[in-house]
């Protein structure tokens, strides 16, 4: 069994329950917009969000490119103008009260945190995913939180990590594990930079690609096996 002295960790649907918090925040937006959110409607929001941040992580959009458009493009192609930026800035208000944790997250890292060097590694805005973290009461259980847009780089960019390394006391990639649910972003992302990886795949979606993590999982709680630590947050069997 490998052994592992820093471990990165993503949020979004990694730590924290990003769907709960992205579908509530939608449904008093529009709500607010006096708009009857239907499926088909909350649906193609999703998929022009997740393809604006798919060209977010390829470099080809910026963060603010991203959130300032989603809206106006979604409404446009209803046929109506919106200001996009007034109605993410209401968007951001609500999503940023969203701090509904992954099942076992907070135990998990609890457990970590005095045996591991723990880091947030994570995409997005900064203000809505450090005020989430507080709220969840996980922020204070990490060693740094390392958020895209104060890095001026993102996941899976190298630059990214090389920033975050160069910050992280005594590094060693050898030692590295970074925990993700997207393929795209924290797998490649983790390749890029030497680190192993491990893929969170709650409903064990098939993965169509040739990213090959080096461990997958479908619940948090089986990274006590992969890291060999007791649950009970004291034994610690030998790695």
């Amino acid at each position: 069994m490998k052994k592992y002295q820093t471990l990165l960790f993503d949020v979004d649907d990694t730590l924290l329950d990003f769907s709960a918090a992205e579908n509530l925040a939608l449904r008093l937006l529009f709500e607010d917009q006096k708009i009857p959110l239907s499926t088909e409607l909350e649906a193609h929001y999703k998929k022009i969000n997740q393809g604006l941040w798919k060209s977010f992580e390829e470099g080809n959009l910026d963060r603010d490119e991203v959130v300032n458009t989603r809206f106006s493009i979604l409404f446009k192609e209803y046929g109506h103008e919106v200001d996009g930026i007034l109605l993410e800035k209401k968007y951001r208000s609500y999503l940023e009260e969203g701090h509904q944790l992954v099942n076992g997250a907070f135990e998990l890292i609890t457990a970590l945190q005095n045996k591991y060097d723990l880091y947030i590694v994570t995409n997005g805005v900064s203000k809505t995913q450090d005020k989430r973290l507080r709220d969840s009461k996980l922020h204070p259980l990490f060693k740094d939180i390392f958020v895209s847009e104060d890095t001026g780089y993102q996941k899976p960019m190298k630059e990214y990590f090389d920033y975050i390394f160069a910050r992280i006391p005594n590094f060693s990639a050898e030692q590295g594990l970074i925990i993700g649910d997207s393929l795209s972003a924290d797998i490649t992302g983790g390749q890029l930079a030497g680190l192993d990886t491990c893929w969170v795949n709650p409903d064990m979606k098939p993965n169509d690609t040739d990213i090959v993590p080096t461990y997958q999982i479908q619940r948090l709680d089986e990274l006590y096996r992969i890291l060999g630590v007791g649950r009970d947050n004291i034994s610690l069997s030998a790695i």
